[in-house]
């Protein structure tokens, strides 16, 4: 699998151990950047490496900052983008078996660097069920298309 890897200062830390670590499973890792721990801007990286799986240029993404909300945010406004910040390993099976996440964003300051490899682990090798979790996810990405305007029955779009 076919992995992009970023994160800001506050991760920048355990980014190399875990592109390392992703490797010695079995993954081809790209790393986005940053090259240094100086103090940068993570949407810029989250952009990057959400854009990169949207394009399908890599399978999944992996994003690290000081909490991984800021990462989270910025990379599911790309359309296509399933990421979710997760701090447990049973979250991050969740995530793949029910939401097909494809970015995965994670504390590189408050969750331990072992924690944040199981939960690697599991992001790369966890398959998604699919199943009843299809309608679902399906109905979340129609977020994406600018024409659709919410299921209220009283929402009125503005046009």
């Amino acid at each position: 699998m076919r992995i992009a890897i970023g994160s800001d200062h506050g991760g920048f830390d355990q980014k190399e151990p875990l592109a390392a670590y992703a490797r010695s499973l079995g993954h081809e890792v790209i790393d986005m950047g940053p090259a240094t721990g100086g103090r940068c801007d993570y949407p810029d990286y989250a952009d990057k490496v959400a854009r990169y799986v949207a394009a399908g240029k890599a399978d999944r993404g992996i994003l690290i900052c000081g909490t991984g909300i800021g990462m989270a945010i910025t990379a599911d406004k790309v359309p296509g983008i399933r990421a979710a910040v997760i701090q447990t390993p049973q979250f991050a099976q969740l995530f793949r078996e029910h939401n097909d996440g494809n970015v995965l964003c994670i504390s590189g300051r408050f969750t331990e660097l072992d924690v944040n490899k199981e939960i690697v682990r599991i992001f790369l090798t966890q398959e998604w069920e699919g199943g009843r979790h299809a309608v679902r996810v399906e109905k979340a990405m129609r977020e994406n298309d600018p024409d659709f305007h919410g299921v209220g029955e009283d929402f009125q779009a503005e046009n």
